[in-house]
């Protein structure tokens, strides 16, 4: 026992050596795998939603998949660190840059999913709304972002990614990040405005009694849709394209949970997505450029509701009878996106917090030295 306990210490010692970085094609698979879980997830929740009277085991198809995604890119984060230790890395260096995290979060999914599988077992399958608050739940979601997530921190500061990347090289970080997005938005559905269709939208609308429900939805799920965004627009000039990916993943989850029977609401976010890449492109946001984040925060939204009551109202066949509702939604999201960006971004990348004008900061409050867009001071 001492023996083998001397052994994994030498395992476990850091070798000291600087960490390396995969390369974009590892990358890639790290995000192709998570894709794998994440949708063995999406049909769980579908599963959860249409067939909840037929679930009575842990033991199903759909935990099958779930659950072999996460085994597949379990192995595959453990396998990059076993590459490196055969090259003599031990330790802390042996792990690659951005895939601590996942990597530790491997061991306590693994723990969640085995005291899910008890939880199941002695109370019995959830098949409402308790089923988002249940502690085994809540602990293999967060563990679940740690590791989809895993491409987006390995970009992030990756040498060869640099501030203004290609859709291609920036793109397993896009599906990491949105697919986070989609567990968020699956976690937080009791208030997710995309799994309402046109009719029940202009429904709510035309009630002066009853729209709280929508309204408090829409707002969250602007939260849940834009954040992501704001965080990569604040790191990165996207490219074109990119806010598309984001918004046509996220829309999945939800698609999943309604058996994609609001198929028009789902397109109208996809759209907003493009409408989203060329507000980038024209206002060019970014962690120097403070005005047009702002701008670029409170527009993006504000086009998103609008279009998002256009399509409830296209599909519906008639528009809310109360003005105020329908017209002033779209406005709040605005303001709201306008919160978001000045919460994510109040100085502008260079600028000092108490105003000032250092030396070597020219006119835009902007330093030399301060050439990466994801760093803000303040």
């Amino acid at each position: 026992m001492a023996t083998t306990n001397a052994g994994i210490k030498r395992l476990l010692a850091d070798s000291g050596e600087a960490r390396t970085w995969v390369s974009p094609r590892t990358d890639l698979v790290t995000a192709l795998l998570g894709v794998w879980f994440g949708v063995g997830l999406m049909i769980d929740a579908w599963a959860h939603t249409q067939l909840s009277a037929e679930l009575e085991t842990f033991f199903t198809p759909w935990h099958a998949v779930f659950y072999s995604g996460f085994a597949a890119v379990s192995a595959w984060l453990i396998w990059q660190v076993l590459r490196n230790t055969r090259t003599g890395r031990q330790g802390v260096a042996a792990v690659p840059m951005g895939y601590l995290a996942g990597l530790v979060a491997v061991p306590a999914f693994a723990a969640f999913g085995f005291a899910d599988m008890m939880w199941h077992t002695v109370l019995g399958i959830e098949t409402s709304l308790d089923i988002l608050f249940s502690p085994s739940h809540l602990g293999l979601i967060v563990t679940m972002l740690l590791i989809i997530t895993t491409p987006l921190r390995s970009a992030w500061k990756a040498p060869d990614v640099g501030d203004r990347p290609s859709l291609g090289r920036l793109l397993p970080a896009l599906i990491g990040l949105a697919f986070a997005t989609t567990l968020v938005s699956l976690f937080l559905s009791y208030g997710d405005a995309m799994q309402w269709d046109g009719e029940s939208v202009v429904a709510a609308f035309s009630n002066e009694e009853m729209p709280g429900h929508l309204a408090a939805s829409m707002v969250m799920t602007n939260v849940i849709m834009l954040a992501p965004v704001l965080l990569l627009v604040r790191r990165w000039e996207l490219p074109f394209g990119s806010m598309t990916v984001m918004y046509g993943i996220a829309v999945l989850m939800p698609g999943a949970q309604t058996a994609f029977g609001n198929v028009p609401i789902l397109l109208s976010f996809v759209t907003a997505g493009l409408a989203g890449d060329v507000l980038i492109r024209l206002l060019r946001p970014s962690a120097r450029r403070r005005g047009a984040y702002w701008a670029f925060a409170g527009l993006s939204a504000f086009v998103t509701w609008s279009l998002y009551m256009g399509v409830a109202s296209a599909a519906a066949g008639r528009l809310p009878t109360v003005p105020e509702l329908w017209t002033g939604s779209p406005i709040v999201a605005g303001l709201v996106g306008l919160a978001l960006g000045a919460l994510f971004l109040p100085n502008a990348a260079g600028d000092d917090p108490a105003g000032h004008n250092p030396a070597g900061h020219n006119a835009a409050g902007d330093s030399p030295a301060a050439s990466r867009p994801g760093v803000a001071r303040g």
